[in-house]
């Protein structure tokens, strides 16, 4: 578990200016369809980060296409019916949050479980199916650990039946949002503070 958690090398630099700089160019439409989808929307920004760096442009060997690396035929399945996701950053990040949205609704529906676990859950889903999702909760349940609670538990599921990427998936996610929601903070404070500086001095005037 130390050697899993301690490692930072899997973990891109969402500091870094090329990468903030993606943050800012796409931030507003996660703002847009997490909001219209119920979902924090630095969680799914992170999510688009781990998926694809936040890059349109992304595509994988699979066929997933765009910031949120979905392939074109699950955002035309009627459950979304998003289609243009390989052309268009909107398009793309509206069917990857629809989609969690679809994941939630449909598999998490559970009062036992609160919005962080739900969402953790629904990238757990995202990334190694629903059917396995599933699975490792019950996993958890018969081995004495809390099915609705994902780190250290639902997660210790998903690394005995499909292996650990789908932790380190989820994982990596959680470690870009922190950095994330502290940009964000700092960004907010650093505005506060220019308007009651710019106040101060149309008083004095």
């Amino acid at each position: 578990m130390r050697k899993y958690y301690g490692n930072s090398t899997i973990v891109r630099n969402a500091y870094s200016k090329e990468n903030q700089a993606e943050f800012l160019r796409v931030i507003d439409l996660f703002k847009k369809y997490a909001g219209k989808y119920r979902f924090d929307y630095l969680m799914v920004a992170a999510q688009g980060f781990q998926e694809s760096r936040l890059k349109q442009s992304a595509r994988s060997p699979r066929g997933a296409v765009g910031v949120m690396q979905l392939l074109p035929s699950t955002a035309a399945d009627p459950q979304i019916a998003i289609t243009g996701i390989d052309k268009s950053a909107d398009r793309n990040i509206e069917a990857g949050v629809k989609y969690l949205r679809h994941l939630v609704d449909v598999y998490l529906n559970d009062p036992a479980l609160d919005e962080k676990n739900r969402t953790l859950m629904a990238f757990a889903a995202y990334n190694a199916g629903p059917g396995n999702l599933i699975r490792f909760r019950k996993w958890a349940a018969k081995s004495g650990l809390d099915p609705n609670i994902w780190f250290f538990n639902v997660e210790e599921g998903a690394a005995r039946i499909v292996g650990p990427e789908t932790d380190q998936y989820v994982s990596n996610i959680y470690k870009y949002y922190i950095p994330y929601r502290l940009l964000t903070e700092r960004e907010a404070k650093a505005t506060t503070a220019k308007a009651a500086t710019t106040e101060k001095l149309n008083a004095s005037e």
